[in-house]
């Protein structure tokens, strides 16, 4: 499936600026909701944008006595992503304690995995160019529970906390140091979400916070990552820092960038790199302390006692396999080989599973490359124009194809086609039936073509012999034609008949 993609080592980032020459390594944590109505210990809605606090259950709100039941439905959701990510499913696993104080977590502590993760090592093949792509590995998927919201801005003189969110599933999925720079990033965060998305286990929506990066940065000299790659020893790396809660690709390219000329500033000027939390500030352009990392010991790990090891059956696994869609790497494949488009339309057609299955329907027993056209430059330029996805297109399938089928049997030019499809976007209705009321169906009748060839030519002879001078100016007739009748003409009878008139 990949075999017409090769893959690459990135160049090293280049820091402007810097006395020396320096390697970006970057890390990703990416904590996605899971696409569920009950939360993961409780059957609390998930619903966003509820009233403060109507969506906890007594378990969320950590009530004395009350016990968590672990959500089957959550369970099999990070198991498909796992597969997804052809990773490796691990069917006995454990959920631990994390513990740490924070005003709207009001247990104390985040039931999450570490010792024991639901789902192993697996990969992400991300986009870099034309026929290059690279492989970021993936170390582990777990299961944890999300924390609440604390509120600063309502009162100047008190917080508020929302636990709405408290108790609602993630899957953290992280990443090996595998990405080498802030494109890279980027790159691999939406390439991740548009499989989420493929699979139906994350709604990948990153305003909402359903879908946010840790982005862990640190920068080494030239050879050393090859060192880390042959040893696996990560001080070779130099110190990292991690910036929390990335929700957006653009934000994650300019915190790396600025992070990584921080560091390179601070050691190159005799300094320690400070291995920390920090956050990005987009008004600034720049990262902040937030607080020094804490490391495993520093959360007093240690099996939660109210839940039993988690043990699921391989053919449990093997029936959530066999449910799998078709994948956009694996899809953009097949639309390549079997409908002749090129990797740059494949790749715009598959960036979402809606857009892809609305190509595949307006393709279907049709010219690939010309549905193509039309989906990507007609449909979708309109689409965008109108801030609009496919779900809210006006024009169906079935109405673009019936464009599509109009033009192929010659009833309408591709200028009378645009027309058309203008007035299906705007009014609706039935292409055939449009053509046929509002008289746009083409002229092919050769005679009366002719005729009205004659006319021009004998109303223009100076214009004659200009275009018998230069047979390039014979356009000038064709234009001329096509005004006379309204665009209907077909295109290359006119051609045809101006060339032979005038002798070229």
């Amino acid at each position: 499936m990949l075999d017409h993609l090769s893959f690459t080592a990135p160049k090293p980032k280049t820091i402007a600026g810097a006395k020396h020459d320096w390697e970006l390594v970057i890390g990703l944590e990416v904590h996605a909701q899971v696409a569920s109505r009950a939360k993961l210990f409780s059957g609390a809605s998930t619903q966003f944008g509820a009233e403060p606090n109507s969506n906890v259950a007594f378990v969320d709100a950590a009530m004395p006595g009350m016990l968590p039941v672990i959500n089957e439905g959550c369970v099999a959701l990070a198991v498909k992503t796992g597969l997804g990510l052809k990773a490796e499913i691990n069917l006995k696993s454990a959920f631990d304690r994390k513990n740490y104080f924070y005003p709207d977590l009001p247990q104390g502590y985040q039931i999450s995995q570490l010792y024991h993760p639901i789902v192993g090592e697996g990969e992400v093949i991300v986009d870099m160019g034309p026929g290059v792509a690279r492989r970021v590995r993936i170390e582990r998927i777990h299961l944890e529970q999300d924390a609440g919201k604390s509120i600063h801005d309502m009162d100047p003189h008190m917080s508020f906390v929302d636990l709405n969110r408290t108790g609602v599933a993630l899957m953290e999925i992280v990443s090996r140091p595998d990405i080498r720079g802030p494109e890279e990033a980027a790159a691999y965060v939406g390439k991740l979400r548009q499989i989420l998305r493929y699979l139906g286990t994350c709604d990948g929506n990153m305003q909402n916070g359903n879908l946010r990066a840790d982005v862990n940065v640190s920068v080494c000299r030239p050879g050393d990552y090859e060192k880390f790659i042959e040893t696996g020893d990560h001080s070779v790396l130099g110190t990292r820092c991690e910036i929390k809660n990335m929700n957006s690709m653009r934000f994650i390219q300019a915190a790396i960038e600025y992070e990584a000329r921080r560091q390179i500033a601070i050691i190159e000027d005799g300094g320690t790199v400070v291995q920390e939390t920090r956050l990005y500030d987009p008004d600034k352009g720049e990262t902040r302390s937030m607080r020094s990392k804490e490391e495993a010991h520093d959360y007093r790990y240690f099996p939660c006692p109210d839940l039993l090891p988690l043990e699921i059956e391989q053919a449990w696994v093997d029936e959530i396999a066999a449910s799998l869609p078709e994948l956009p790497d694996e899809k953009k494949a097949r639309f390549v080989k079997e409908f002749g488009l090129t990797e740059y339309d494949a790749d715009v057609l598959t960036a979402e599973a809606e857009n892809a299955a609305y190509f595949e329907e307006v393709a279907a027993g049709r010219d690939g490359k010309l549905a193509a056209n039309w989906v990507i430059n007609e449909l979708f330029g309109r689409l965008k124009k109108d801030d609009r996805d496919i779900t809210q297109s006006p024009v169906g399938p079935a109405q673009l194809g019936g464009i599509i089928d109009l033009i192929t049997k010659g009833d309408i030019s591709g200028k009378i086609a645009k027309d058309l499809f203008e007035i299906v976007y705007t009014e609706g209705g039935e292409p055939a039936e449009i053509v046929e009321a509002r008289g746009m169906k083409q002229v092919t009748d050769t005679g009366a073509i002719e005729k009205v060839v004659d006319e021009i030519i004998a109303a223009n002879p100076a214009q004659v012999e200009k275009a018998q001078q230069n047979p390039k100016l014979a356009g000038w007739f064709v234009g001329q034609v096509m005004k006379a009748t309204g665009g209907k003409a077909n295109p290359q009878a006119v051609n045809e008949i101006v060339a032979a008139k005038l002798g070229l």
